[in-house]
C-alpha cells in the first residue's frame, strides 16, 4: 500500500521535473511542457482518488496523535 503510494507521489514529482525540463528546453515552442502537465494532473488525481478508496475500504487510517 505504501509503495503504491510514493511510487504515484513519485510519478508526480518526475513529471514536474520533466515539465520544468522542456521550459527551458523548448522555450515553448512544442506540446511537450504542456503533456508532462497533464500527465502530472492526471496522476496528481489517481493519488487523491487512491487515498480516498483506501480509506473509504479501511486500508489506511489516519493518525490521531
Amino acid at each position: 500500500m505504501k509503495i503504491l503510494i510514493v511510487v504515484l507521489f513519485l510519478g508526480v514529482l518526475v513529471s514536474l521535473g520533466s515539465a520544468m525540463k522542456y521550459l527551458m528546453q523548448d522555450r515553448g515552442c512544442t506540446d511537450r511542457m504542456a503533456w508532462a502537465l497533464t500527465w502530472r494532473v492526471g496522476l496528481s488525481i489517481l493519488l487523491f482518488l487512491f487515498l480516498l478508496l483506501a480509506y473509504a475500504l479501511g486500508w489506511i487510517s489516519p493518525n490521531m496523535g
